[in-house]
C-alpha cells in the first residue's frame, strides 16, 4: 500500500448526523413530515436531488430547494460547534504519515467547506491532494472523485486505500478499482455495504499494515 485516500463528511468530521437532524426538525415543522432515516442516508455522500424528490413525491407539493437549504444551512451552523473529529481519526492520519503513505481526500463537498473545517480542525497538512465536487463533472457513486485523486498522488488503484462512512462512498471507491474500508457513523451504520468493502466499526478496530 502507498496511499490512503479519505472521504471527508461522515468520516473524518460526523456532519452527517446533524444535518439528518436538521432536516427532520425542518420537514416536521414546515410540512408535518417524517424523514425516515433510510430515506436520508440515500443522499449522503453524493448529490441531494433524490432527497428533494422524495420530499415532493411526499408531500405532493412543489418545493423550493433553495429555500430549504438556506434555511437548514443556516441551523446547522446554529449547531456546529458540537462537531469534532472523530475518534481515531487522527491517530490514523498519524499511522500513514509514519508508514510514509500519501494521504489524499476525495468529497462530494464543496473545495471551501472541506478546507474550512480541515483548517478548523489542524488537519490541513496532512493531506498532499484533495479533490472536491469542483474537480470533476460527476460526483460520489461515480469514482471520478477517486481517480483523479489517484492521478494526483500518482499511485495505481490496487496501491491505495480509501476510508469511507457511506454507501456511495464505498462504490465510488470500489468502482475506481480500490480497497475501500467502511466506518460508519450513527445515521450510516443501520446500512448493508457492498460485499467488496471492509467493514471496521472503529478507526482504532484495524491497523493500515494488516490490508492488503
Amino acid at each position: 500500500m502507498k496511499a490512503v485516500i479519505f472521504d471527508f463528511d461522515g468520516t473524518i468530521i460526523d456532519t452527517e448526523t446533524i444535518w439528518f437532524e436538521v432536516y427532520q426538525e425542518i420537514l416536521k415543522e414546515t410540512y408535518e413530515m417524517e424523514l425516515p432515516l433510510e430515506e436520508f442516508a440515500k443522499s449522503i455522500g453524493t448529490t441531494d436531488e433524490k432527497f428533494f424528490q422524495y420530499i415532493e413525491t411526499q408531500t405532493g407539493l412543489k418545493i423550493d430547494q433553495q429555500d430549504i437549504e438556506n434555511l437548514a444551512t443556516e441551523r446547522f451552523l446554529a449547531k456546529k460547534g458540537i462537531l469534532a473529529v472523530r475518534e481515531g481519526v487522527k491517530e490514523k492520519l498519524s499511522e500513514a504519515k509514519v508508514l510514509g503513505y500519501k494521504i489524499g481526500l476525495a468529497s462530494s463537498s464543496s473545495r471551501e467547506w472541506v478546507e474550512g473545517f480541515l483548517r478548523q480542525f489542524d488537519l490541513w497538512d496532512y493531506f498532499s491532494v484533495i479533490k472536491t465536487k469542483e474537480d470533476v463533472v460527476k460526483v460520489k457513486p461515480d469514482p471520478a472523485l477517486y481517480i483523479k485523486a489517484l492521478e494526483a498522488l500518482q499511485v495505481e488503484p490496487q496501491e491505495a486505500l480509501a476510508i469511507e462512512d457511506s454507501l456511495n462512498g464505498a462504490l465510488a471507491a470500489i468502482e475506481a478499482g480500490m480497497t475501500c474500508i467502511v466506518i460508519p457513523n450513527q445515521v450510516t451504520a443501520f446500512l448493508n455495504f457492498h460485499e467488496k468493502a471492509i467493514r471496521s466499526e472503529t478507526f482504532f478496530d484495524f491497523s493500515f499494515e494488516q490490508i492488503k
